[in-house]
């Protein structure tokens, strides 16, 4: 029987527009034949119907989540529900819990062919004597001793192992130090940097295998494999030692073990256990050596949160939790030792400071930060180069009966800007999609006038549709749909147009010149909110004095992976001119974001399939849908091929989360063995050459060198070495990776055991990567309209604001 889906026009709730709804065999538009089980989007269940396939899916899901993230990301085909479970009539009892333990049939041999010879009576006999042998075996089993935990597996039985070390102060497991945390970003000076060969460069700047850096010397890494071995830690850590602590490493680790946590993904617990078993009964909860190097793990955790600092009742609340006896302390020695730094903000900016002799004077009220030293100083140094960029006049290029001409032959805001940019150093611009227009025009207005004039955007897709969005001149905003397979667009790529990180590096835009500086006049930055603090301060360091800088994004999407919130401060610092677009976006889409991001969800026409949703009741069949969606509905009923949708999901882990939906896409789109460290040619991978960046792209083969993808268009090869850390599959993103691109269709999955990770950024964003079609898999209920009205995004501790008030004006 055959469930492939057809199109209907079902409406559902959410939307007055048809829905491309896959049906049934039975006629009930999103039935399954197979009973509700997650196969892979239509394929034919081996058993239909029966009352446990509903529990059946589920443990196909569970059993993809209790791997490791490259079993995840395999091509199982019972993984993640994702699966065909064969032609009609076969079973599934070789499915991961899906189905009964086999049993022998009575009178049958192994190869099937005793059958025949053998009587109904001795059959019978057959049948017995495996029945008792399989009762003694189960006797025998139920005797043996029964340990706790025993049988755990996967994540679950390190952590179980790991509390028994920590309790018992044995040496901890060694799985449990592998276990990954978000990456923590390199170290890298707020310096205005010099030019890079584009030859040691891959897209984007992203460094490939020429520009690949050498690791610390081999004595060094194998005298850190002595230290970890003699604590119980596991030696695979040495080269990240090695890398974190430089020469010397082993003795620097062997007189604080602590020192441990600044590899990526020890935490301090497991510190602990590593210290014991140096130091012994030196090892105590008050040692000054682990209040620092706590202290510091904190104040990088929050980094990772978006924070460039903490208040300090904050930070000492945070080390009490960890076991840190006196935290005050432990932040003063942090502080002494400088490796952190400490600040007092005034509260109040506008109170006068007291004077030196007056005694009896009211104290100003002020807070007190500890940060780390980088992130402090890449604050300072944004700020200083920001009040550089306002207080220096302009260069005089083209005069100003021309950039009037220019302003008034431009429409509506779009004129605005061109005016803010020619009287000043620094403007923001604001505006959705369809605001890119603004930006273009004062770009060709600039290039029209002799200006050096470039644009930066946050990745190699939004580059190549704000390059066709000039090619082709358009003012509705609308500029051809790029490939999301990572294929290039046809146009050329002599644009002035680069990436951010393509322009810091060397490897695209104008170069820079005898000083270090960029070479140009203007430079107008598109998604500026995904700037963080490190990569802000490298930006305007870089800027040649008299040059002008525009910063443009939408405030209303996610901020920066990094720490900092740049736009949102400059923002509401309101130190130089804004200017707010008024074109809105436009047709049903631009309807429902424009609606989000004041908080509302509305209800909106769409006659022509632009938004559907698609009710779901567990995570299992929000697979199942997303699969039927992207490969069946959507392609058949709008002619979106699947290599054009993209899937956002809030997260990698879960039954639904970017493993189990990838898992699945795979399995049905571009099914493989995964030869070339779980992937194939043709896969749809995420290609991360830094922490927080994101290249879409697809695999082309693997040779010695390493895996090679081709990303906008552009190759890239990605050393063996590194392909486990930065490559996943891409057909599911998370909205986060998601930011600065956008597809002609989006299927957003939001499963009902992620409604804790939805805000309204998230759904702003999420949503708003669509230019055609969304269809919102929604199985989170009242959780998503209560996001977009009450859950606003979270606050950040920056200290970006203070300084830009005490070194530059506020302007109206």
């Amino acid at each position: 029987m055959s469930t492939e889906p057809e199109p209907t026009e079902k409406t559902e709730p959410g939307t007055r527009g048809a829905a491309p709804e896959p049906e049934g065999p039975g006629g009930a538009p999103g039935e399954a034949a197979d009973g509700g089980a997650a196969s892979g989007g239509g394929g034919e269940a081996g058993v239909t119907g029966g009352p446990g396939d509903d529990a059946d899916a589920s443990a196909r899901d569970s059993a993809s989540e209790s791997g490791d993230a490259g079993a995840g990301e395999s091509a199982d085909g019972a993984s993640a529900g994702g699966g065909e479970s064969g032609a009609a009539g076969e079973g599934v009892s070789d499915a991961p819990g899906g189905g009964e333990e086999p049993e022998a049939d009575a009178g049958v041999d192994a190869d099937g062919a005793g059958k025949a010879q053998l009587s109904e009576a001795e059959a019978e006999l057959a049948a017995q004597r495996l029945e008792r042998e399989r009762i003694a075996r189960r006797k025998a089993e139920k005797q043996q001793p029964v340990e706790s935990g025993a049988k755990l597996s996967g994540k679950a039985a390190d952590l179980l192992a790991a509390v028994r070390a920590v309790e018992s102060g044995a040496k901890p497991v060694a799985a449990v130090f592998s276990e990954p945390e978000p990456p923590r970003r390199p170290a890298q000076e707020p310096v205005r940097p010099r030019p890079v060969s584009a030859q040691a460069t891959g897209v984007g700047g992203a460094v490939g295998v020429a520009g690949s850096v050498g690791g610390p010397a081999p004595e060094t890494v194998e005298a850190v494999q002595r230290v970890l071995a003699e604590g119980g830690a596991p030696t695979a850590l040495a080269p990240q030692v090695a890398a974190a602590l430089g020469e010397g490493a082993d003795e620097e680790l062997r007189a604080d073990p602590w020192q441990l946590l600044r590899v990526t993904g020890v935490r301090p617990e497991q510190a602990d256990g590593f210290a014991r078993e140096l130091l012994g009964a030196e090892c105590a909860p008050d040692d000054e050596r682990r209040g620092r190097a706590v202290t510091v793990w904190l104040l990088e955790q929050a980094a990772l949160a978006g924070h460039t600092a903490l208040e300090m009742p904050t930070l000492t609340a945070a080390l009490a939790q960890r076991g840190v006896p006196d935290a005050d302390a432990a932040v003063q020695s942090t502080i002494t030792e400088a490796e952190a730094l400490v600040f007092q903000d005034a509260l109040d900016p506008a109170a006068p400071e007291p004077a030196e002799d007056d005694e009896e004077g009211e104290e100003r009220p002020v807070r007190i930060l500890v940060g780390l030293e980088r992130y402090a100083l890449a604050e300072e140094s944004l700020a200083d180069g920001l009040a550089r960029l306002i207080n220096s006049v302009p260069k005089e290029d083209g005069s100003a009966e021309d950039w009037e001409r220019a302003a008034a032959s431009a429409e509506g805001s779009a004129g605005e800007l061109i005016r803010a940019a020619a009287a000043g150093g620094l403007v923001l611009h604001t505006g959705g999609q369809a605001s890119l227009t603004e930006p273009a025009a004062l770009l060709t207005a600039a290039r029209g006038l002799g200006l050096r004039a470039w644009a930066a955007t946050h990745g190699p897709l939004g580059r190549d549709r704000f390059s066709a969005l000039l090619q082709d001149d358009r003012q509705d905003g609308t500029a051809g749909s790029v490939p999301s397979d990572g294929t290039a667009p046809e146009q050329p790529r002599t644009r002035p147009v680069a990436t951010v990180a393509g322009l810091l590096s060397g490897a695209e835009g104008p170069g820079r010149d005898g000083d270090g500086a960029f070479d140009l006049d203007l430079l107008v930055v598109l998604d500026a909110p995904q700037l963080d603090v490190e990569t802000a301060a490298l930006l305007v360091e870089s800027m040649p004095d008299g040059a002008r800088l525009v910063l443009g994004g939408d405030p209303a999407v996610l901020w920066s992976a990094g720490p900092g919130r740049v736009f949102a401060d400059l923002l509401a610092a309101r130190i130089c001119p804004q200017v707010a677009s008024r074109r809105p976006d436009p047709g049903p889409l631009g309807e429902l974001v424009s609606g989000i991001g004041i908080g509302e969800l509305n209800q909106v026409e769409a006659p022509g399939k632009e938004v559907v949703i698609v009710p779901v009741r567990d995570a299992g069949e929000a697979v199942h849908r997303t699969v039927q969606l992207v490969a069946d509905s959507v392609p058949r009923a709008l002619g979106v091929p699947a290599e054009e949708t993209q899937v956002i999901t809030p997260g990698h882990g879960g039954a639904a989360g970017t493993r189990a939906l990838n898992a699945a896409l795979k399995e049905r789109l571009n099914p493989g063995p995964g030869r070339f460290g779980g992937f194939d040619p043709g896969d749809r991978v995420a290609y991360s050459p830094a922490p927080g960046r994101t290249l879409p792209g697809a695999v082309v083969g693997a040779d010695a060198d390493g895996l090679h993808l081709t990303c906008a268009g552009e190759p890239v090869v990605v050393p063996k070495e590194r392909v486990e850390q930065s490559v996943r599959h891409g057909w599911a993103l998370t909205a986060h990776q998601a930011v600065g691109c956008r597809w002609p269709a989006v299927v957003a999955v939001l499963p009902g055991d992620a409604t804790q990770a939805l805000s309204r950024p998230w759904v702003y964003t999420a949503f708003g990567r669509a230019d055609r079609h969304l269809s919102v898999v929604q199985g989170a209920e009242q959780a998503l309209p209560r996001a977009v009205a009450e859950i606003p995004a979270k606050p950040r501790t920056t200290r970006l604001p203070v300084l830009l008030r005490t070194q530059t004006p506020a302007s109206g």
